[in-house]
């Protein structure tokens, strides 16, 4: 099969196509003909060695395609089903193996390439409104880089739900589409202060929940935006990484929460993963959950996939296809 292979870490360059052979699924294991794989931070980080992987190694983790081949033991999947995963290791590739407890069946209709796209920002923006901090309707939420991928979906939900958002976004296309994602209220961070904005919005209160994925630069500003015993949600860090503090801090501002959540464990039993796959893909498949899906790439042009997302000049997901 095509693959594409890294055999040292380094820039995009390194991402090279080669054939390989494709993988025989062991017990427990599905054999998936991959239709789209999503592209995410987290295989730069291992393309660049931050993370450690044995080399030569294939990068990606989601995917969506077709069931090729059962491995001993497996039931509940055919040869045929669509299905998808966001633990594909090896996607950037025609064939992958999937353990099938972390396999859903994606709903009959649903373009696979859409499936692709939203099952780790979806589910990302689902644990964050129904488990993290389940929203309720009349709850005020913060959602920072609410026009990337989590933060569209993360909008979408908690409108649905009956929260009222506000917005933080760096242009005027991009609130936009935070407006037309659901959001009530919109700050252009360049602009103004998000903090003085936020409680001017709120009379002063302060909001209930914030989503974080920047970190560094919106840290204490997050912190000193919610009102009493809110909660900080920070589940990323795209300005880097948070200074250590006192916790104390947390005391002063109004004994506050504070968590750093990751997907894994929001989807480690079968009925969550299922849970939140299962109304991830169905919001999809009906119309209610939007997604934007509009970069595409052929597997041989990853390097490129690599650079534009870097680039942060893209909107929406950006997906390889085999």
């Amino acid at each position: 099969m095509k693959a594409i292979q890294i055999t040292e870490t380094g820039g995009p360059e390194v991402l090279k196509i080669a054939d390989v052979p494709t993988p025989t699924p062991g017990p427990g294991q599905v054999l998936i003909k991959i239709a789209a794989t999503g592209i995410n931070f987290i295989e730069i980080y291992f393309r660049e060695g931050r993370y450690e992987a044995a080399l030569p190694f294939i990068p990606g983790t989601e995917a969506s395609g077709t069931v090729e081949k059962l491995g001993e033991g497996v039931s509940g999947f055919s040869v045929g089903d669509p299905v998808a995963s966001t633990v594909v290791r090896g996607s950037y590739a025609e064939y992958a193996l999937v353990a099938a407890e972390k396999l859903v069946h994606v709903p009959a209709g649903l373009d696979l390439k859409l499936a692709a796209a939203v099952m780790l920002q979806g589910m990302t923006a689902h644990y964050l409104t129904h488990s993290t901090f389940e929203l309720k309707a009349g709850d005020t939420a913060l959602v920072h880089a609410a026009a990337g991928g989590v933060g569209l979906l993360l909008t979408q939900m908690a409108h649905a739900i009956g929260a009222r958002v506000i917005a933080t976004v760096s242009t005027d296309a991009k609130a936009e589409l935070a407006r037309g994602a659901g959001a009530d209220e919109v700050i252009l961070y360049t602009e103004m202060d998000f903090e003085k904005e936020t409680k001017r919005l709120t009379n002063n209160r302060g909001v209930d929940v914030v989503y974080d994925s920047v970190g560094k630069t919106t840290f204490d500003g997050s912190l000193s935006s919610l009102r009493p015993r809110g909660m900080m949600a920070l589940y990323g860090g795209s300005s880097g990484a948070v200074p250590l503090f006192d916790l104390i801090t947390l005391n002063k501002k109004g004994s506050l929460f504070i968590t750093r959540p990751t997907l894994n464990d929001y989807i480690a039993t079968r009925d969550e993963l299922e849970w939140r796959a299962g109304d991830v893909l169905k919001g999809v498949a009906e119309g209610k959950l939007k997604i934007r899906a509009e970069h595409t790439y052929a597997l041989k042009d990853a390097a490129q996939a690599h650079i534009d997302i870097t680039s942060r000049n893209t909107t929406g997901k950006l997906l390889l296809i085999p």
